[in-house]
């Protein structure tokens, strides 16, 4: 059993994982899940975010299904302005075939209204590959901790790298997804 997330260790049993090629394919697939997921949150994809997880996706503890995923999302986003999500540390046990844990170390950086946020996050993953396809069937938010910052990096003028590069740029509103979610209701204006 690995200590840090309480599966099996992803090398204690080769014949339920496969060979050790399969295993470093369902490594870095499912590092991809996790960049993928904080992507797709900075640019309001929620296309792409839900079809990361699972098809019978559990929501809250009466809720199942993408729909049900897109809604909690859409609310969820909507509440905050620019996000902005880096992976860091990835630990992932695979306890079979099809089947994993791990742990996602992120560091976000948030706008909440007037106030500019700095969190440590630690998610708690469980995945399942789906028709070839590894997917989240869980993802449990645990907080280190968050900050609110003294500067405000969206309230400086503009950016113009090189000459001036310090200032605000053209991300996230340069993402089509990002425009599209937010339509007429955009969060810094």
């Amino acid at each position: 059993m690995s200590e840090a997330t309480g599966s099996p260790d992803a090398t204690a049993s080769p014949d339920a994982t496969g060979s050790p090629v399969d295993r470093c394919v369902a490594f870095e697939e499912i590092r991809q899940l996790a960049a993928r997921y904080a992507l797709a949150i900075d640019q309001r994809d929620l296309d792409t975010l839900v079809d990361l997880f699972v098809p019978d996706v559990r929501v809250g503890s009466d809720r199942t299904g993408h729909d049900a995923l897109r809604a909690e999302f859409t609310t969820s986003l909507r509440a905050i302005g620019v996000s902005i999500l880096q992976v860091g540390t990835h630990v992932i046990d695979l306890v079979d075939h099809d089947a994993a844990t791990g742990i996602v170390y992120c560091t976000a950086e948030i706008q909440d209204g007037e106030r500019w946020i700095r969190q440590a996050i630690a998610y708690d993953d469980t995945y399942r590959r789906v028709n070839g396809s590894w997917r989240f069937v869980r993802r449990i938010h645990r907080l280190f901790y968050g900050i609110n910052t003294a500067t405000r990096p969206l309230d400086q003028g503009p950016a113009n790298w090189p000459e001036h590069p310090d200032g605000v740029g053209t991300l996230p509103e340069a993402w089509p997804t990002w425009r599209a979610f937010w339509g007429e209701a955009h969060p810094l204006d």
